[in-house]
């Protein structure tokens, strides 16, 4: 059973989620809040596996992942928010949340999600990342940083074989692991190798930054 810490504003809202995911099975449900304070305190008495974090409320919810993840930086965090803004989705994943969730997301989507999480994947909905990779297709390129210059990312882009290279460009058009396994006639779990062995390489931390990368973006940047 994994430990899940809900951290939300709204309690009709949360109590409606602690329910859905104590339906599911595999989740117990180890704590409920409303406030970055509260998602420390319950973090630190509680030992939650994952917790599920609102953007908006008391103390913010930025403040909280930052905090959440500074003092156990092993701790899977959620962000589940109605924000669907290019920038709390980046800023989030800078601060080390392991997925952005929309909310209005179907339970068995969510409930899938979790537990991938769980696992170690990272999750952001499709097709807000499939919105955000347009807008920034369109959008003027910004100047490259002295450290991401056009040909550094050229070079670590070669390092990739070809068939991350493949699977790079299925993840930078929305596709999941499942899809992109369907389309290149080849194992789920040897995608999720493959997608692991892109991150090293590109010295990034989850997919949404490695397509992000591949656009050019300076949130997908390596450090």
């Amino acid at each position: 059973m994994s430990r899940l810490l809900i951290i939300d504003d709204h309690p009709i809202f949360r109590r409606g989620l602690a329910a859905t995911l104590s339906e599911a099975g595999g989740f117990t449900i180890c704590g409920e809040g409303a406030s970055a304070e509260t998602a420390l305190a319950l973090a630190a008495s509680a030992a939650p596996d994952l917790v599920l974090l609102d953007l908006s409320m008391p103390g913010g919810g930025l403040a909280a992942l930052t905090a959440l993840r500074e003092r156990w930086p092993a701790l899977r965090v959620v962000i589940l928010t109605a924000s669907e803004q290019r920038e709390d989705l980046m800023d989030s994943l800078r601060a080390g949340a392991a997925g952005y969730i929309v909310k209005g997301i179907g339970s068995p989507a969510l409930i899938e999600a979790l537990r991938g999480i769980l696992r170690g994947e990272s999750y952001v909905a499709p097709a807000l990342a499939a919105r955000i990779l347009s807008a920034s297709a369109s959008a003027p390129a910004e100047p490259a940083p002295p450290s991401q210059t056009l040909n550094d990312a050229a070079k670590m882009l070669q390092q990739l074989t070809p068939r991350e290279g493949e699977v790079l460009q299925l993840v930078a058009s929305g596709w999941s692991n499942k899809e992109i396994a369907r389309e290149a006639k080849m194992q789920e779990k040897t995608v999720k190798h493959h997608m692991t062995r892109i991150l090293q390489k590109l010295k990034l931390r989850n997919r949404t930054e490695a397509a992000l990368f591949l656009r050019g973006e300076n949130g997908g940047r390596p450090e």
